[in-house]
């Protein structure tokens, strides 16, 4: 990734004469990135130029802003929104996207004879782009604050990827298909930049004004929940001593927000003949290994009251996507393109996934499609709805 100061826009002469630009009905043209090509042969996956200290004097106010695509369509955008500083948005420069990322107009891909589209010269199969990385640092480094996404992603592009690093970080993020295509009918009228259709993504639910309002949610239902249950629990810690000796409380290592890591608390239903067991093995409805007691509580979740606790901590929410063991998360994460979106937010003690029927042994595709839905459109009202029907699944248990 290659950043200089020199000013992008160029005169609609120049843009025609083969400087590289696009010529623009809007005015001056906003010139694609262009620069030295990597030792291997293959162009730099990012790169973008900033405007001159003018430029940027004359946008004052307008919040800086990365362009993912680097197309006709793309930089015609960036042109309206430099020359219209009105609207808030001033690009910056662009992000190349889609497999041979970082090609200028009429160059060949850069990729070796054999390689897999989405890989980088010199990348191993299975190896992770760094591109991810490197975009989010240059969020930081520039203080970018809106991204737009202005191209049709590739097969093997990593556009959605840098759209929601965007977003989590706090970046505005704006989808732009081009004016006239069947997208554009769904948009509404005010959806649009001087023509232009400008579709906002949903913000994280961290920065909606109500997102606090969820922790004293969390707060007041947990500690309710441990007087209320003090006597139940008391009951079902004596009943798992009795019938599985020593050992009542069941510590494991679970992925929570932001993929961290932290020890969940429920009531053993079992104990594993080692812990690399707890750590690798899928628990399945019907398991040997669980005694009548560890049945009943499974059945009727009440082995998961502990994870009150882990409420109050501030490790879990009430309502989040239900944590998963670190091995299935790294399994799971490299199957299922979205499976780390699910740590966008806290992990719960119960979900939209859950009410829903889907708990225990099954599609772990299904559960994290619904719990990426319910962080998608969260509100404190979806939350208490998630608790009120959790409560009634478990006034009338199934399942084992």
């Amino acid at each position: 990734m290659s950043a200089t100061t020199r000013d992008e826009r160029l005169s609609g002469g120049a843009a025609g004469t083969g400087g590289g630009g696009a010529a623009s009905p809007a005015g001056p043209a906003v010139r694609p990135p262009t620069g030295p090509e990597s030792g291997t042969g293959a162009p730099d996956a990012m790169r973008y130029r900033l405007p001159t200290r003018r430029g940027r004097r004359s946008r004052r106010g307008a919040r800086p802003t990365i362009v993912l695509g680097t197309g006709r369509h793309a930089r015609r955008l960036a042109s309206v929104l430099l020359d219209h500083p009105e609207h808030g948005l001033a690009p910056i420069g662009f992000v190349d996207d889609g497999p041979g990322a970082g090609r200028t107009a009429g160059q060949a891909p850069g990729r070796l004879p054999g390689q897999a589209p989405d890989r980088a010269p010199g990348q191993a199969p299975g190896q992770a782009s760094d591109r991810p990385e490197r975009f989010a640092a240059a969020l930081r480094e520039h203080r970018v604050r809106a991204v737009i996404v202005a191209s049709d992603p590739a097969p093997g592009a990593d556009t959605p990827v840098l759209a929601r690093i965007a977003r989590d970080f706090g970046c505005e993020v704006f989808l732009a298909p081009e004016p006239g295509g069947l997208l554009t009918d769904f948009l509404p009228p005010h959806g649009h930049v001087r023509g232009f259709p400008l579709l906002r993504m949903h913000p994280v639910p961290q920065t909606r004004p109500s997102w606090p309002l969820k922790r004293l949610l969390d707060v007041a239902v947990a500690l309710t929940g441990l007087v209320v249950t003090a006597p139940l629990l008391a009951l079902c810690a004596l009943a798992v001593r009795c019938e599985g000796g020593p050992g009542v409380l069941f510590r494991q290592s679970r992925v929570g927000l932001g993929g961290r890591r932290f020890e969940m608390l429920k009531l053993r239903t079992f104990h594993p003949r080692d812990p690399r067991e707890s750590e690798t093995r899928w628990s399945v409805a019907g398991d040997e290994r669980v005694g009548r007691v560890g049945r009943l509580l499974r059945r009727t979740s009440l082995d998961e009251l502990p994870q009150l606790w882990n409420v109050l901590r501030g490790d879990m929410s009430i309502v989040g996507p239900r944590p998963e063991r670190p091995f299935f998360v790294d399994q799971f994460s490299r199957s299922l393109p979205h499976y780390e979106s699910r740590h966008r937010v806290p992990a719960g003690i119960t979900g939209w996934a859950q009410v829903h029927g889907l708990r225990g042994d099954t599609s772990i595709e299904d559960r994290a499609r619904f719990d990426n839905h319910y962080i998608d459109g969260w509100t404190l009202r979806s939350d208490i709805k998630i608790i009120i029907r959790t409560f009634a699944s478990v006034l009338r248990p199934s399942g084992g």
